[in-house]
């Protein structure tokens, strides 16, 4: 597999036994995401967006075909392996934010390089630096109920960016953000895989997001579209 994608699936297939029937979720998926770009998935629900995404960040295993992310075969990676890997090397940005609520700004961010391992030192100063790369530092006090969802989101990002990700994959990032701070979040995204050399993978409808993306994906019935 290329150096110069980030992300590069063969063939790949995800089949759910249900009730004695197969249903294949995704056929065949094809798929290649060059480094340092972002990249949107598009697809009406069903079409298999979410499954994708799942079998990328090693959260599902694919029936057959494969998998390589930021260099990794993830078929011959056990799920403690792949569990330090997404830890590690992945960020993951929700639709819902995920920010945990009794938390601070400063201590959602933090919390996730404690897990990881990090000494106090450096987790602190990253944390600091993260809030400052989305322009959170003046809330970095704030709980997310003090927040309001674009500044969420942006922390979310932060907490993303916190262990130093190759790759961010983001499902509906802007699903509960009105338009104007959409385009905030989508240009911030264009930023990072253009000055700071992060691929980013994006699932979402949001029709904004064709303005922002290097390449716009169709998955339509389990496969990527011509």
């Amino acid at each position: 597999m290329s150096e110069s994608f980030t992300i590069e699936t063969e063939n790949l297939w995800r089949v759910y036994e249900t009730r004695g029937a197969s249903v294949p979720a995704l056929r065949g998926v094809n798929l290649h995401v060059p480094s340092g770009q972002m990249v949107a998935l598009k697809g009406r629900s069903g079409s298999g967006k979410t499954t994708l995404l799942n079998c990328l960040a090693g959260l599902d295993r694919p029936t057959s075909g494969k998998v390589h992310v930021l260099g990794h075969d993830l078929a011959e990676m056990s799920e403690d392996e792949l569990t330090t890997w997404r830890r590690e090397q992945i960020g993951l940005v929700f639709q819902s934010f995920g920010l945990l609520p009794t938390l601070s700004a400063y201590e959602n961010i933090e919390l996730l390089l404690r897990i990881k391992g990090d000494e106090y030192q450096h987790r602190h100063q990253r944390a600091l630096e993260c809030l400052d790369l989305v322009g959170m530092s003046r809330w970095r006090d704030h709980r997310p109920y003090e927040m309001s969802g674009g500044q969420q989101q942006r922390v979310a990002i932060a907490r993303a960016l916190a262990n130093r990700a190759g790759l961010i994959m983001a499902d509906e990032p802007t699903g509960e953000l009105d338009s104007r701070t959409a385009a905030e979040i989508l240009t911030f995204f264009r930023e990072l895989a253009e000055k700071q050399g992060i691929t980013i993978l994006m699932v979402s409808h949001d029709p904004l997001v064709d303005q922002f993306a290097h390449e716009v994906l169709t998955l339509k019935d389990g496969n990527l579209q011509p």
